[in-house]
């Protein structure tokens, strides 16, 4: 993948973000066929987070993801970028901790939070390897990481047909019920540009997660990755390497109690 060739600065993608900020979540709803609760709701699941516990939902936008761990009492911390899509988020729930951060930077210590989320973010920060390593250093020993991402079709024909929506029909889409399409162009091209499944829980494995698994819905459409912070030792990659096994054979056994 060239992310290069997605012509976009950090501080451009911010800006973008912010433009799209107000009718984010709505046009999102629109654009994915109302799929993308479903989506969320697996990786609530899959976080397995209980009252009292501290959660990090990296690229958090406008704090639609975060709502359902403050519901059920969770310390959650929303943290993201784009300062426009933290105040649409902060007006509409003040009781959630909004944080402008850098994925690659995190403003928070070392064993910080019980777990850590990122969904449909990672694909959007310019050193994604580097996030997952940040993501590493503030989760505790033990804690869990979930990420929910656009990844490929498994089924070609599927692929194809999925292909064909992004660029052609999500643009067309965009412009009748967004403020800025354009800004959905880049999102189509970085959806097409991100690597698939097994690229990811490899690179989960490098940056010293293990226990990688990650499940497919809507046809490998998104894929739910999970993975855990070793209890003890380095994390290295050739540590994780022999307690997992090659991305090959990774099992793919995440919950699949919603559908």
């Amino acid at each position: 993948m060239n992310r290069a060739s997605l012509d976009k600065r950090p501080d451009e993608v911010a800006t973008m973000f912010d433009d799209v900020a107000p009718k984010y979540d709505v046009v999102n709803d629109v654009l994915s066929m109302g799929q993308t609760r479903r989506w969320r709701k697996v990786v609530v699941e899959a976080m397995d987070v209980r009252a009292g516990q501290r959660v990090l939902d990296l690229a958090a936008g406008t704090g639609t993801s975060s709502e359902p761990y403050a519901d059920a009492g969770i310390n959650v911390v929303a943290c993201d970028f784009s300062l426009g899509m933290l105040k649409v988020g902060k007006r509409r729930r003040p009781d959630i901790d909004f944080i402008a951060g850098d994925a690659t930077n995190l403003p928070f210590a070392d064993n910080t939070f019980d777990a850590s989320t990122i969904s449909f973010g990672l694909r959007n920060v310019n050193e994604p390897k580097k996030a997952l390593a940040e993501m590493l250093r503030v989760t505790k020993p033990g804690g869990k990481l979930v990420i929910a991402e656009f990844s490929q079709p498994v089924v070609p024909l599927w692929r194809t047909m999925y292909t064909e929506y992004l660029m052609r029909a999500l643009p067309a889409i965009a412009t009748k019920v967004s403020s800025n399409p354009d800004a959905y162009v880049y999102l189509a091209e970085s959806i097409r540009a991100w690597p698939d499944q097994d690229h990811l829980a490899a690179w989960l494995q490098e940056s010293g997660w293990q226990d990688v698994t990650y499940r497919n819905l809507s046809g490998g459409i998104v894929a739910v990755h999970r993975a855990n912070k070793p209890v003890s030792g380095n994390g290295s990659a050739e540590a994780i390497a022999a307690h997992t096994g090659p991305v090959a054979k990774l099992r793919r056994n995440l919950p699949r109690t919603a559908r």
